[in-house]
C-alpha cells in the first residue's frame, strides 16, 4: 500500500515535470509581445490591442475557455489627465514672496484625481505619514492637518512588518487617513538613498497621462485638492526657515530613528490646468476548467499585467518603451502554463484562471476592476499568484515572497521552492512598498490569499548589484526591450516554482486561509 501511494504520489508530481520549462517558449512570447510593433502596450491604444490578440489567440489555442463579459475581454472603463503646463503653476510662498517651482526639475504633479484649480495651503511635514493604529504607530497622531498640506518622507518606519506597512502607505488608505485629519493634499519625498530609478526618468514620464477608473465611486482621493511629488535634490528649499533640515531627516530615516513632525515656514500656492479623456480598455480572462466535480468551482487565479507604458518621451532616439521584463516575462509566463497544461494534460481538480489586467501602470486600474467585479464567483476566488517584472537575469537560487508568511499561498510557494533547491525570503526592502504596487494587493483587499514572487539575491552579491543596475538603466525605459540578455535557465526555474505552487494549490484538498495573525484576514469573507 504504501509503494502504490508512492507510485501515485510520483504520477502527480511528473504531471507537472512532464515537459518541465526550458524558457525557449516563455522567450519567444516575451519577444512578441514587447516587439516594437506591441508600440509598448499602453493601455488602451492601438498596441494594446494587438497585444491582447496575440494573448487570446493563444489561449483559444490552447483550449483555455473564454472567462470576460465578451470572450475574453471584460470591459474597463477609465478617465485620462494630462498636466497642461503652460497654463499651471506652483510656487513656495514664504514672507509674502513667490518662488517658482519648475515642472519636471522640482515637482510632478500627481493626477490619479481631479486637482483644485486654485489652491494655497500651509504644509506640515508629517514624518513618514503612517498611520498604523493596529501597530501603535500613528504620523498623525496630535498634528493639526485642517486646511494644511501633509509632506512626507517616502520609506517605511522601522518596527512595523513590511506589508502592513505597505497597506498604510497605498495611496487610498493613506488618502483616507490624512482627509480624515482635514488635510487638503499631500506632498511626498523619495528618500534620495533608496530612488530604484533616477528623478530624471520620473519627471520625464510626467508627460504620460495618468489614469483612474472611470466610476466616481471608487476615486479613492476624493477630496485631494492638489498631490506633488518633490526631487529629492531640490527639497532642502522646502525646508528653509523651519524646525528641521532635508539632509537631518534623511539621515534620521537611515539611522532608522523616529521622523519628527513640524510645520514648514513656507506655503504651497497652486494653479493646475489639466486636459481629460475618456479611454476604453479591458482585462483578459481565461478559464482551465478543473476536473474535481466538488472543486472545479473554485478557482486559482494566475495574474499578470498586459500593459506597459506606450509611446513617451524619447531616450536616445527610441520612444518605444516596450516592457520585456515589466510585463511581457509575466504574461509570457502565463501563456507557457496554458500552452504547458494542454500538453501535458495536468489534472486541476480546481480551475485556473488566467487574467492578464490592463492599466496596472496607472495605479493597478484592471486588476481593481477584476477584483470588485470579478468574471467568476467572487466567493470560488481561493487565491491569486500574481507575475510581474520577475528579472531572470541570472541563475535562480534565491525569490522573495511578498505575503510570504500572510496566508497558505505564501506556504505553497515555500514548498515549491524547497523542492526545486532554492532559497525563500521576506520582502528586504519595505522602504520600496512592492507589496502595494502590484496586481496581487487588489486581491489582498478583497480578501483573497495572495502573494508576488520575485527574483532575489543576497544583499552585496554581485548579483544584487546586477538587479540595482537593471533598475537604474532599463526599468520603464526604452531599453527595457527584447535586445537585452537574460538567463533563460533562470525563467525556466522561475515558471517551475510559480507553476508547481499554483498547481499545489488547485490540487490541495482544503482551500488556502489566511494566517491567524495575518493583518489582512479582516478583509475575508466570513
Amino acid at each position: 500500500m504504501r509503494r502504490r501511494i508512492a507510485a501515485i504520489a510520483l504520477l502527480a508530481a511528473a504531471s507537472v515535470a512532464a515537459a518541465p520549462p526550458d524558457g525557449s517558449r516563455w522567450w519567444s512570447h516575451v519577444r512578441d509581445l514587447a516587439s516594437d510593433a506591441m508600440e509598448g502596450r499602453g493601455t488602451g491604444t492601438p498596441g494594446y490591442r494587438r497585444a491582447a490578440d496575440d494573448v487570446e489567440e493563444t489561449l483559444r489555442r490552447s483550449g483555455v475557455v473564454p472567462a470576460g463579459i465578451s470572450g475574453y475581454e471584460q470591459p474597463v472603463r477609465l478617465e485620462s489627465r494630462r498636466l497642461l503646463e503652460d497654463r499651471s503653476r506652483v510656487a513656495l510662498v514664504r514672507g509674502g514672496r513667490e518662488e517658482p517651482l519648475a515642472f519636471g526639475d522640482d515637482i510632478v504633479v500627481g493626477l490619479r484625481t481631479d486637482p483644485a484649480a486654485k489652491i494655497e495651503a500651509p504644509v506640515v511635514f508629517v514624518g513618514w505619514g503612517v498611520s498604523a493604529p493596529e501597530q501603535g504607530y500613528d504620523d498623525l497622531k496630535g498634528i493639526d492637518l485642517r486646511g494644511k498640506i501633509a509632506m512626507f518622507l517616502s520609506g517605511s518606519p522601522p518596527g512595523i512588518p513590511s506589508e502592513l506597512s505597505a497597506h498604510a502607505q497605498s495611496s487610498g488608505v493613506r488618502w483616507k487617513a490624512l482627509r480624515a485629519a482635514g488635510a487638503v493634499g499631500e506632498i511626498a519625498i523619495p528618500n534620495p538613498r533608496h530612488m530604484e530609478s533616477p528623478w530624471e526618468r520620473h519627471a520625464r514620464a510626467r508627460s504620460i497621462p495618468s489614469m483612474s477608473l472611470a466610476d466616481p465611486a471608487l476615486d479613492e482621493l476624493a477630496g485631494e485638492r492638489v498631490s506633488l511629488v518633490v526631487n529629492p535634490a531640490r527639497a532642502e528649499k522646502f525646508f528653509a526657515g523651519s524646525e528641521h533640515a532635508f539632509a537631518e531627516i534623511v539621515d534620521l530615516a537611515e539611522r532608522k530613528m523616529p521622523l519628527p513632525r513640524f510645520p514648514l515656514a513656507a506655503e504651497i500656492r497652486a494653479e493646475l490646468a489639466e486636459e481629460t479623456a475618456r479611454v476604453d480598455s479591458f482585462n483578459v480572462a481565461g478559464l482551465i476548467r478543473g476536473s474535481d466535480p466538488k472543486l472545479a468551482g473554485e478557482v486559482v487565479v494566475l495574474s499578470a499585467h498586459l500593459d506597459h507604458l506606450g509611446i513617451g518621451p524619447p531616450v536616445g532616439g527610441d520612444a518605444v518603451y516596450n516592457g520585456a521584463m515589466d510585463n511581457a516575462s509575466g504574461c509570457a509566463a502565463l501563456l507557457d502554463f496554458a500552452e504547458f497544461a494542454h500538453e501535458g494534460r495536468i489534472r486541476l481538480r480546481r480551475s485556473v484562471l488566467l487574467l492578464f489586467v490592463t492599466a496596472e501602470e496607472k495605479g493597478l486600474l484592471g486588476s481593481r476592476w477584476y477584483a470588485l467585479h470579478p468574471t467568476v464567483p467572487s466567493r470560488g476566488i481561493v487565491a491569486d499568484f500574481n507575475i510581474d517584472m520577475f528579472l531572470p537575469l541570472f541563475p535562480l537560487r534565491l525569490v522573495t515572497v511578498l505575503g510570504l508568511d500572510e496566508s497558505d499561498a505564501g506556504d505553497a510557494v515555500r514548498d515549491s521552492a524547497r523542492g526545486l533547491g532554492i532559497d525563500v525570503q521576506r520582502d528586504p526592502e519595505p522602504e520600496r512598498h512592492v507589496f502595494i504596487r502590484s496586481d496581487q494587493y487588489n486581491f489582498v483587499r478583497e480578501g483573497v490569499p495572495s502573494v508576488m514572487v520575485d527574483v532575489a539575491a543576497p544583499a552585496g552579491s554581485p548579483e544584487a548589484a546586477v538587479l540595482t543596475r537593471w533598475l537604474a538603466e532599463r526599468y520603464h525605459s526604452p531599453a527595457d526591450d527584447p535586445g537585452q540578455p537574460v538567463d533563460l535557465g533562470a525563467a525556466a526555474s522561475y515558471e517551475r516554482l510559480m507553476f508547481d505552487a499554483v498547481v499545489a494549490t488547485a490540487n490541495r484538498d482544503e482551500r488556502p486561509r489566511w494566517k491567524p495573525t495575518s493583518f489582512f484576514r479582516r478583509f475575508a469573507a466570513p
